[in-house]
């Protein structure tokens, strides 16, 4: 008797008893070319599915070996494959099979695994059941004829579109040969022309359709480049320092930088935004009333607070909206970020600009919260970070800009020139403070003979007490519930501000980074060594090493080294040394 016969055998034999009868399935059968593992069985009809792979040797699925020689290839050919399984599972009659829904991104998966010996995707299996009993020939069917044949149709190269395939490889090598080539050229980001930003609504990620204007670079921002494939692409750069968005609303100004934002992440063919690609550690900034703060130095920002708090290691269990928004800031400083993108819309005013006349009336020394204006270019001459900021309602940031786009119905002008000079008239035209005020009179030495002073230092090191890691009534792992929310212990911590997280995938190997950060903390190393030891892990064995669970971890998407820093300093049960 084959493997195939067993099961089937198993499962009629089960048919009409109890549910958790599923649990003799636990092992591994040859089904043809194909071999599926039963890895773990849900054990009540309304618990999580089952656990299961099905592989095959991957000279025998025929992929080029051209397409998988390299890390990029693999990545691209995974998520294709993932993608052409989760079409398969929907064109098919039958139910309880997901392989999950990759959505407009190409991230790093473990639903579709190439190996130099295996192809294996990794699927949850919802056993059918009438009640509570198990319908064993019904399982019997979907285990042995169903799911052989969805992997027929979806991992081998004969039942692919062969060039779709190729050309989605194709992009994604592309796409990363120049998000290298945009550090050479010392540029944030780039964003094609013909692109196609606007998305079908707010809540949506697809791409409008009828309508929708291509994006145009301006002439003095245009740059070209060519890629391995031979493609040329040619579009707007967005150049280190400060850059400045502007225009009236709804013209276009947060759905191009929403663009560049999203633009981390390499987006597949058709989603308009496939050539909008950004450095990869561009980071989101935000205000975040309520969010919890644990050691965090916003001096540079926020000092001499009227309680006597120490801004030097700021900590607060519902911070407000400046100091939220300047404890995301110097975090993602922390974690690495090479560029803020920055929204006024959901700035905290406050924490953004503060004009003459509120200068004139508060003076300095009354006002603790040094605003961002006062604080973007030396962010940039001292730690080398730059800035995309969207501005509708002040034109605060003009003088401190080192490039101003503006958009209307979406046709972007550069005009820095025409922004300097307004800066330069409101300089002269706007009454000043007088002498006496805090600044500089009449007697004070030019400006050149000023010391110059240096505003941001060295970083403090932030080091996780292991114990807080380790919360006495935590008994189970971490788990992601839902796109933004990880249960850790009995704290949930909220990831609703973290914008750059896509996928829901990538929220529950947040989830499970925070357990590995967990077994690696020792007391004595901080938070960007122990971040930086697991994405080494992680590049060395994959997503798998994020789970104890081998064989199966679930479905994850890699989140960047960003993210996961942000889980952590999210968590309120954090105490560092």
């Amino acid at each position: 008797m084959n493997d195939q016969q067993t099961l089937q055998q198993t499962l009629t034999a089960i048919d009409g008893r109890g549910y958790a009868s599923y649990r003799q399935l636990s092992g591994r059968y040859a089904l043809g070319r194909f071999t599926l593992s039963v890895d773990k069985v849900q054990v009540d009809p309304f618990a999580p599915p089952s656990l299961m792979r099905i592989s095959l040797r991957r000279d025998d699925a025929g992929l080029p070996a051209e397409l998988l020689d390299d890390r990029l290839g693999r990545i691209a050919a995974s998520d294709f494959l993932t993608r052409a399984f989760a079409d398969a599972v929907a064109a098919s009659p039958a139910e309880g099979i997901s392989i999950g829904r990759p959505g407009q991104q190409v991230l790093e998966r473990t639903s579709v695994v190439i190996t130099e010996e295996l192809i294996t995707a990794r699927l949850f299996v919802a056993l059918p059941a009438a009640g509570r009993k198990a319908l064993g020939r019904k399982a019997a069917r979907l285990l042995t004829e169903t799911l052989p044949g969805l992997a027929e149709s979806s991992l081998l190269h004969a039942s692919l579109d062969q060039d779709a395939l190729r050309s989605h490889v194709t992009l994604l090598r592309d796409q990363e040969d120049l998000r290298t080539q945009l550090t050479a050229a010392k540029l944030i980001s780039f964003a094609a022309d013909g692109s196609v930003l606007p998305r079908q609504a707010g809540d949506s990620d697809l791409p409008l359709g009828d309508g929708a204007v291509e994006f145009t670079s301006p002439e003095a921002l245009r740059r070209s480049f060519t890629l391995p494939s031979g493609r040329e692409v040619a579009g707007m750069g967005v150049p280190e320092g400060v850059t400045v968005i502007v225009g009236g609303g709804y013209h276009g100004k947060s759905t191009l930088l929403r663009a560049i934002e999203r633009g981390v992440y390499p987006h597949i063919a058709g989603d308009g935004r496939e050539w909008v690609i950004t450095g990869a550690s561009a980071v989101s900034i935000r205000a975040e009333d309520g969010r919890s703060a644990a050691g965090v130095d916003i001096s540079p920002f926020i000092s001499g607070l009227p309680s006597g708090a120490d801004t030097r290691s700021f900590s607060s269990t519902n911070a407000s909206g400046s100091t939220s928004q300047a404890t995301n800031l110097v975090e993602a400083v922390e974690a690495g970020a090479r560029a803020l993108l920055i929204d006024e819309d959901t700035s905290a005013t406050n924490f953004m600009i503060r004009d003459d006349r509120m200068r004139q009336l508060i003076p300095a020394e009354r006002e603790p919260i040094t605003p961002f204006v006062d604080r973007v270019r030396p962010l940039f001459t001292e730690r080398g970070v730059s800035t995309v900021l969207v501005a509708g309602g002040s034109g605060a940031f003009f003088q401190v800009a080192d490039q101003v786009i503006a958009l209307q119905d979406y046709t972007l002008r550069e005009v820095t020139a025409e922004a300097h000079r307004i800066a330069e008239d409101h300089q002269t035209t706007t009454a000043r403070p007088a002498a006496s005020s805090t600044s500089a009179a009449a007697t004070d030495p030019p400006a050149a003979e000023l010391p110059v002073e240096t505003v941001f230092t060295d970083v403090p090191s932030r080091v996780p007490r292991r114990a807080s890691l380790h919360p006495a009534k935590k008994t189970k792992p971490a788990r992601s519930r839902g796109h933004r929310m990880i249960q850790y212990g009995r704290e949930d911590v909220d990831l609703t501000a973290v914008a750059q997280l896509v996928d829901p995938a990538q929220t529950e190997a947040l989830a499970k980074a925070l357990d590995r950060l967990a077994e690696q903390a020792d007391g004595e190393r901080d938070m960007p060594t122990l971040v930086t030891e697991l994405v080494d892990r992680i590049d060395a064995e994959g997503l798998d090493a994020l789970s104890p669970r081998r064989g199966h971890p679930g479905h994850l998407a890699r989140p960047r080294p960003h993210e996961i820093h942000a889980a952590i300093n999210r968590y309120r049960g954090l105490i560092l040394h």
